[in-house]
């Protein structure tokens, strides 16, 4: 077993660091973000990693500067959020565990990247923490398949699951038993943090490119000026229903299908009105009485 430093943040990180401890691994201290202020009596919240670590009686921090005083051996990284400056990694070697198959999707947001671009197959790798973003050696890997109406929460908690499994064998012997690292192969791309205009539907867009925004989660769009949550939807194939047939243009609303750019449609199938609860579309388009021509977005 191992003397360790955890740096993680999110939901995410939570079941990581139950395993390592689950496996019996010393974590002398835990690294996080500072605890944010949320609501209106604004209230500091600890983040999800704060949370378990202080329930485990594990010893928490939102200072890099602390972890060469913690004895370790190994710092194991899982979604932190910060870049870790060189001169802690001098002092402590790292390993990352990253939701992609690098050079796939280095950085922020690679679940969401991997969906909005349609990517067959995805994974989890454990490397090595450098100084570039994400250019380390890889440990160990494993695959998986994406499944075409999976959600980027299912997913991510299935690469979660992934990642426990990978960190408790290839470290199963501690850190002199992790396999010799190898250097990535192939052309990186980069996964830029997902911005909240990109989940606004444009529906001049395919229907299956909109299907993919929405199962990111949180996308949206405007009916009658209001926004409008899109929380499920169906893509819909119809031939000779165009954008240019019968004046139809997207986002035009026919019950609760939309036409969409491409000769496609989309048929909702949950949404969120703004300032009300998730519905069934069905049920809140009879609500909405639609006029012929009228159309979701700007």
């Amino acid at each position: 077993m191992a003397r360790l430093v955890f740096l993680g943040t999110p939901e995410a990180a939570v079941a990581p660091l139950r395993t390592l401890v689950e496996a019996g691994h010393d974590v002398g201290l835990v690294v996080t973000r500072p605890d944010k202020r949320r609501g209106r009596g604004g209230a500091l919240h600890p983040s999800p990693v704060k949370a378990a670590a202080t329930e485990l009686g594990l010893r928490v921090t939102d200072r890099l500067e602390d972890v060469p005083s913690a004895g370790a051996e190994l710092g194991v990284v899982v979604a932190y959020g910060r870049i870790i400056p060189v001169a802690v990694l001098h002092e402590l070697p790292m390993v990352n565990l990253h939701f992609s198959l690098l050079p796939r999707w280095r950085g922020a947001a690679p679940v969401e990247r991997a969906i909005l671009e349609g990517d067959a197959e995805t994974g989890v790798c454990l490397m090595e923490v450098e100084a570039g973003l994400d250019t380390g050696r890889i440990y160990a890997r494993a695959d998986t398949t994406i499944d075409d109406d999976e959600t980027a929460d299912e997913l991510r908690s299935r690469l979660v699951d992934l990642g426990c499994r990978l960190l408790a064998d290839n470290l199963a012997d501690g850190v002199a038993g992790l396999p010799v690292p190898r250097d990535q192969v192939g052309v990186p791309s980069y996964a830029e943090k997902i911005q909240p205009a990109e989940l606004e539907i444009r529906w001049a867009q395919t229907a299956e490119r909109i299907r993919r925004v929405v199962r990111l989660g949180r996308a949206w769009t405007t009916w009658r000026g209001h926004r409008l949550g899109v929380l499920a939807v169906e893509a819909l194939t119809m031939p000779g229903y165009g954008p240019s047939e019968d004046g139809r243009v997207p986002g035009t609303l026919e019950g609760h299908t939309v036409v969409t750019g491409g000769g496609t449609g989309i048929v909702l199938v949950s949404v969120q009105p703004e300032g009300r609860r998730p519905m069934a579309a069905a049920d809140w388009s009879r609500g909405q009485r639609v006029e012929p021509g009228e159309r979701l977005g700007p």
